[in-house]
């Protein structure tokens, strides 16, 4: 479970989302950081379990969290700071091309799952190719009772195109899914989820359940 003084810190620094700020409460800030790593931690051994690449890394859990500090060289939007934490769990890092598990935590926009969100068009092309050489395989998947039941809208896309991308023919069987730009899944939490005693258990549900559409796009990207 996580603290509640991990949201409280979260809501205050979208509040407050300044250097200023952030730097009076630095302290504040290594306890929820702390916080979140433990509970990474907790997911990374619960992974384990389930998906014995993730078991035979031994991933330090703050290598697979995201960097507070917001990239703004590109952006309109000069605020410094994320206004959550972030961890993916895959089994080369979190700057690997590799499908993995996520998490965020943020105050009313928490969420799990995983997948790949938007891959390099050399890995992408994979993915497709892959789908459509083993279609079956990929439906067993994305279409099984035990998927959409955790996942009700099932394997989604930051993007899906209008047309088939080149290469592949509109009346291929896999169009619906050659389409798509990525590949994922998306469970939201609530903030009184992420601070129960089961939650935990409630997020590991959820990556076990995308474990097996994290190993069909890593078999295409391997």
């Amino acid at each position: 479970m996580l603290s509640k003084d991990t949201f409280k810190f979260l809501k205050e620094l979208k509040k407050n989302n300044n250097k200023e700020w952030f730097d009076d409460n630095r302290s504040v800030y290594e306890i929820a950081k702390a916080d979140f790593v433990e509970f990474t931690n907790d997911l990374i051994k619960g992974i384990s379990k389930f998906d014995e690449k993730v078991a035979s890394a031994n991933l330090d859990p703050k290598k697979c969290i995201s960097r507070i500090n917001r990239d703004i060289r590109f952006s309109k939007d000069k605020t410094p700071y994320k206004q959550n934490f972030f961890a993916i769990v895959n089994c080369e890092g979190k700057k690997s091309n590799l499908a993995g598990y996520y998490m965020q935590v943020q105050p009313g926009a928490s969420f799990s799952g995983g997948g790949v969100y938007m891959p390099m068009p050399p890995d992408l092309q994979d993915i497709r190719k892959e789908i459509q050489y083993n279609l079956a395989d990929w439906k067993k998947v994305v279409e099984a009772k035990s998927f959409k039941k955790i996942f009700p809208e099932g394997v989604q896309a930051p993007e899906i195109l209008q047309r088939i991308p080149k290469g592949f023919d509109e009346t291929d069987p896999a169009a619906e899914y050659l389409k798509m730009k990525g590949y994922y899944t998306w469970l939201p939490f609530t903030d009184t989820d992420l601070q129960s005693k089961d939650a935990i258990k409630k997020v590991l549900k959820s990556h076990e359940t995308a474990e097996s559409l994290v190993a069909f796009i890593n078999k295409a990207l391997r």
